[in-house]
């Protein structure tokens, strides 16, 4: 695939070039700030685009906004946003449109160079890649009042894995169980959440923006 990268340390800049290669990909440009990435997104036309969230000049969202002008003038273009902490709104921020061809993963998750390569190939495909510690964290912060406290367990994986970015076949495989029930237990998470299909709207999409900001 074709990658643009948006990072201003040099040495992940440079370490990601190589990594990136080394598996048959195609750097079309690297950049140390997220200033012109929407113009290198115009010029290049790449698959998919790798920002950091915290980019110069200022350091605070930067990365952030320029993904968003991606993915609102681009959707057809992927884009995968590293965080050095978990920011659970800017997660929300990205999920807020689609939940397509979308990631957000922690800067120490592209040392597990086999999830990173994972992610990027998810939102290649269509899909998303949350962090699994994003996902972790944020069952950790549930409270009696909040309505994920009404699923059960194996409902809770589910929506988990879902948030994570992985297809039902992919929960199926994860969780051990057949795709009919993955479908079953997803249901029973649309209704509890008080998730009813409506017109512009995907029940899964609203389910994880749902786990991310509760």
């Amino acid at each position: 695939m074709r990658l643009i990268l948006a990072e201003d340390s040099t040495l992940l800049r440079e370490g990601l070039v190589r990594l990136l290669a080394d598996e048959g990909h195609e750097v079309v440009a690297a950049l140390g700030d997220a200033v012109t990435l929407p113009e290198a997104v115009e010029e290049h036309r790449p698959d998919i685009v790798v920002v950091d969230i915290r980019m110069p000049p200022t350091h605070t969202d930067e990365g952030l906004r320029a993904a968003l002008e991606i993915r609102a003038r681009r959707p057809e273009v992927g884009v995968l946003v590293l965080s050095q902490h978990i920011e659970r709104h800017y997660a929300a921020q990205l999920l807020a449109v689609s939940a397509e061809r979308v990631g957000y993963l922690l800067k120490d998750r592209v040392a597990q160079v086999e999830e990173f390569l994972d992610a990027l190939e998810r939102i290649h495909a269509g899909g998303a890649a949350i962090d699994p510690e994003v996902v972790r964290q944020l069952v950790l912060r549930t409270t009696h009042t909040d309505p994920l406290t009404r699923l059960t367990p194996r409902e809770r994986g589910v929506l988990e894995a879902l948030a994570q970015g992985h297809t039902n076949a992919a929960i199926a495989a994860r969780l051990h169980i057949s795709q009919s029930a993955v479908e079953k237990h997803l249901n029973a998470v649309f209704d509890k959440l008080d998730l009813n299909q409506a017109d512009g709207y995907n029940r899964r999409i609203l389910a994880v923006l749902r786990y991310l900001e509760a």
